[in-house]
This record gives C-alpha cells, structure tokens and sequence, in this order.
C-alpha cells in the first residue's frame, strides 16, 4: 500500500527485513544512498523489480527529498 512513513518508521521496517529501492538515476544512486538501498530507475520498475527484490517482504521505495 503506498504512503508516505518517516524515517523511524523506515528503520523499523528495515530492521525487520523490509527492501529499500531508491529510485533515482544510478550517478545519484553512487554519490550517496541508504545502506542496504538498491538502485532501480522509476521508469524501469516494472521490469526490474520482479528480477531483484523479494515479493515476500515490504519495499520501502525512496527518492530525493527537495522540500
């Protein structure tokens, strides 16, 4: 179910086997993402994500916050 968690949330939920998948493209991704974060570019979700996560458990999916 999509929503928008903080950030204590989200480790809650890694700490309890959830995928993080940050979305950005893969020079955002080097530069700097979450531990244990994948890359998988939006636009190539739906092909990608069926090949490199697990259906099993949660995935928290994350971008650049520009608020």
């Amino acid at each position: 179910m999509p929503g928008f968690i903080d950030r204590h949330e989200v480790r809650r939920l890694v700490d309890n086997g959830a995928q993080l998948v940050e979305v950005l493209g893969k020079k955002q991704y080097e530069e700097e993402h979450l531990p244990g974060a994948v890359n998988i570019f939006l636009k190539a979700m739906a092909k990608k994500a069926p090949e490199q996560l697990d259906p099993s458990k949660p995935v928290i999916v994350y971008c650049e916050d520009t608020l």
